[in-house]
């Protein structure tokens, strides 16, 4: 079924998927309901960070208030790297939230696939200046299990006694959005009865925001932390670096409704694509990014009419605000209530499309969208109805959140409510 033969119910084209659970460690506070609160407020975590004192760039959005002894457990830091620490504190809460118990479900039935562009960077840095300043014997022995990227997968399925797939998506700024599109895949074919899917990522650390910075990339408001993420704005200069995990539980819908579980929202839709155009900028046309959200809509049974929220990728750079903002448009028109939450959280990077999926389905819960930070001078090239100020609320049942990443990466997901 294509967007222009689209049934009436939305998610009828291809099997919706449930979303039973929900977890979220972000700069806007630890747990769903925190950062729901903090994205709603509308005022940007930023901060100058005294860990990158001395740098082109020293500001930073982080969790507040975490600690790997307290919310994950004693000997978290000695065998996981903080990513995985966000990770294994965000699917806790997700798994919790679902209603779902590790200890009777049948683990060989259960997935997980995690998000993650970069991995342990911070044991990285580490322990190459140990190595550098005191030899080879200072380096720890868990140095690799710390460090490489799929550890966020394993730790989980040790944590949760899930032996099914295992896997992690590497599609830098879209790996999140990258590893839900890939369980719904697993929950349609039939491998998996239960995906805990989501993103993790926890990159501030002096060695990447450097490399962010001499890109250009990152905004130079050093003065106002606090203003310096400012999407779709007329004075955006760059994205914050952030931090985060966002994870869901999916299950196929009639396996959650057999067991009574309450649905937060429906994932009807993915759509995949890449740009083939440049490492790090946007096709100019959008024509991937157009392609991917297309992909998304048929794959639901959903008109671009009916859409009337997107979570937009959003990261306050010039160049992907405009061509994001020229494909929606094009697509959708102005009808829809378009956001950024990063202008709230920063860019968390691999993490980012995980956490603004599960804000997205928060948002068509509650009925509200919530406010785009600092954009106090709305781009006049962005002919986009963009939330600002405040909350809006209203009546949403069809929403879309974009995910992009450097290589031309695409992933759009689209939610509809129960």
């Amino acid at each position: 079924m294509t967007a222009g033969t689209a049934a009436t119910t939305p998610g009828t084209a291809a099997e919706a998927v449930a979303v039973t659970g929900l977890g979220l460690v972000t700069p806007a506070g630890i747990g769903t309901e925190a950062t729901w609160e903090g994205v709603c407020r509308g005022v940007s975590a930023a901060r100058r960070d005294p860990r990158l004192g001395g740098l082109p760039v020293d500001i930073s959005c982080t969790v507040p208030g975490f600690s790997a002894t307290r919310h994950v457990g004693r000997r978290s830091p000695l065998v996981h790297d903080r990513f995985v620490q966000l990770a294994v504190a965000a699917a806790r809460e997700a798994v919790t939230d679902s209603g779902l118990d590790p200890r009777t479900w049948d683990g060989a039935r259960v997935g997980v696939v995690v998000g993650c562009g970069l991995g342990g960077v911070t044991t990285w840095e580490q322990q190459h200046r140990r190595m550098l300043e005191s030899g080879p014997n200072a380096v720890s022995a868990l140095l690799i299990p710390l460090l490489v990227p799929n550890m966020a997968a394993g730790h989980l399925a040790m944590e949760l006694g899930a032996t099914g797939p295992n896997l992690v998506t590497a599609t830098a700024c879209a790996s999140g959005a990258t590893a839900l599109g890939t369980a719904c895949a697993l929950l349609r074919d039939g491998t998996c009865d239960v995906v805990v899917a989501g993103g993790a990522e926890a990159g501030v650390s002096p060695l990447i925001v450097t490399g962010f910075a001499r890109m250009g990339a990152l905004s130079r408001r050093l003065a106002e932390p606090a203003a310096a993420s400012r999407p779709f704005d007329a004075d955006r200069d760059g994205f914050v670096i952030g931090e985060g995990s966002g994870m869901l539980v999916l299950e196929r819908r009639r396996d959650a409704l057999a067991r009574g579980a309450p649905v937060r929202a429906l994932l009807a839709g993915y759509g995949a694509s890449a740009d083939a155009h440049h490492m790090t900028a946007p096709d100019p046309e959008g024509a991937g990014a157009l392609r991917a959200l297309r992909t998304a809509l048929d794959q639901a049974g959903v008109m671009p009419s009916e859409v009337d929220h997107v979570n937009a990728h959003g990261t306050a750079t010039p160049l992907n605000d405009a061509v994001e903002a020229r494909v929606l448009r094009k697509l959708l028109g102005d009808a829809a209530a378009v956001t950024s939450t990063k202008g709230v959280l920063g860019h968390a990077l691999g993490a980012a499309g995980a956490i603004e999926a599960a804000l997205t389905v928060l948002a068509l819960q509650h009925g509200t969208v919530p406010p785009t930070a600092n954009l106090d001078r709305q781009d006049p090239g962005v002919e986009l109805d963009v939330v600002a100020g405040a909350p809006r609320r209203g009546r949403f049942h069809v929403a879309l959140s974009n995910a992009f990443g450097f290589g031309g990466q695409n992933a759009v997901l689209l939610f509809t409510t129960p």
